[in-house]
């Protein structure tokens, strides 16, 4: 039986750029928020430390045929770089990528996930009890040229023979699809020119559902297929009714400036549905943790306890799913977001503890 391709999402975030130096100080990276993280509660597992690779930066080459080789052990067949384009040309941390598409190392499959959002900082008030977002940058749709720009500038990587093709169509992943205003538009253009540029007949588009809700939106607006990893609907349903949770999070975080804590291991179930994952249009998703106080503090989400044991009987639970599938295609949220604590790499605590935990629960499902 063919085995499953997992694509693992990958934040090229590790090396200062201009824009970073004049926002959060010279030199951040989202390292600087990983490195000044403290826990919050008893048995709170912060900060957590990179191991084999320590706290890199993804202008070295050799750091990145180091992830891919770490990627290979574990299971994970490609890498999806989150790209940012917005608009008129503007990029942001597109250095890594290139490189890698430039140099044609590492030798490791990739693909593109459009990060199609504003940049914001959010700045909280004295007892946390809201927020205002100060917008950094802003992500625009000016028109049909910038389509095409937006096309070109990613047309040697489209070409690349590394780059994820599904039924000999280039894999090219939305984030915010139902916010692009120009949506038919962006396929009519980007189908005709991957074609006209003799790669391939059309793409191979996926969008990111942020709930159940916009699952079945998205696909009927022409994707081929969807995905969503669901962590935006966890708390709710982990405490059964949407209401209460919102009152416990206005309460934690206005009286006692406290983060929502969930079990991973009663998380995890929540992550995929087999009524939605079942179908041929859904990618499931794979998640080994998820801890955001290094970025949010007080006012994250975490998923408490996660340990590569859990993560093996999710992943067996996820692959168990897509095994009688035609595209037996899986997310893995996410190689390397260190500052969401959402991350595969080893660290100080479990070492190789979740490539291993994957590479497991490959073996058994796909013996």
């Amino acid at each position: 039986m063919d085995k499953p391709l997992i694509i693992a999402f990958y934040l090229p975030q590790y090396h200062p750029i201009p824009e970073n130096d004049e926002w959060w100080g010279k030199g951040f990276t989202e390292w600087t928020n990983v490195g000044k993280a403290k826990p919050l509660f008893r048995g709170h597992y912060q900060p957590k430390i990179p191991a084999d690779l320590g706290y890199y930066d993804l202008r070295i080459p050799e750091i990145r045929e180091a992830q891919a080789e770490l990627a290979r052990e574990a299971g994970v067949n490609a890498f999806c770089y989150w790209h940012y384009w917005f608009g008129n040309g503007k990029e942001l941390l597109e250095r890594p990528f290139k490189e890698v598409v430039e140099s044609g190392n590492p030798n490791f499959p990739f693909c593109l996930g459009w990060a199609n959002e504003n940049w914001q900082a959010k700045l909280w008030n004295a007892d946390c009890s809201s927020s205002v977002k100060k917008d950094l940058i802003i992500q625009e749709y000016p028109g049909n040229e910038d389509i095409k720009k937006h096309f070109y500038s990613q047309l040697n990587a489209f070409k690349d023979p590394r780059y994820i093709r599904i039924n000999n169509r280039p894999l090219f992943l939305i984030y915010s699809p139902l916010k692009h205003p120009q949506l038919q538009e962006f396929f009519h253009i980007w189908n005709a020119l991957i074609k006209e540029n003799n790669v391939a007949e059309s793409f191979y588009f996926v969008g990111l559902a942020k709930d159940d809700r916009e699952m079945e939106n998205i696909k009927k607006l022409g994707f081929d297929a969807v995905t969503s990893g669901l962590l935006d609907r966890i708390p709710s349903v982990y405490m059964k009714r949407p209401l209460l949770y919102r009152i416990i999070k206005y309460i934690l975080r206005t009286k006692f400036k406290k983060p929502i804590v969930i079990p991973y291991s009663k998380a995890a179930p929540l992550f995929t549905h087999s009524s939605f994952d079942s179908k041929e249009y859904v990618i499931p998703t794979i998640i080994p943790n998820w801890d955001h106080s290094p970025r949010s503090g007080g006012n994250a989400v975490i998923l408490h306890n996660a340990t590569p044991e859990a993560f093996q009987k999710h992943c067996e639970s996820v692959l168990s799913i897509v095994k009688e599938k035609e595209n037996k295609i899986i997310f893995l949220k996410s190689w390397n977001e260190w500052g969401e604590g959402n991350y595969m790499e080893p660290d100080l605590r479990y070492g190789k503890g979740y490539i291993q935990a994957l590479a497991k629960a490959l073996k058994k499902v796909f013996p």
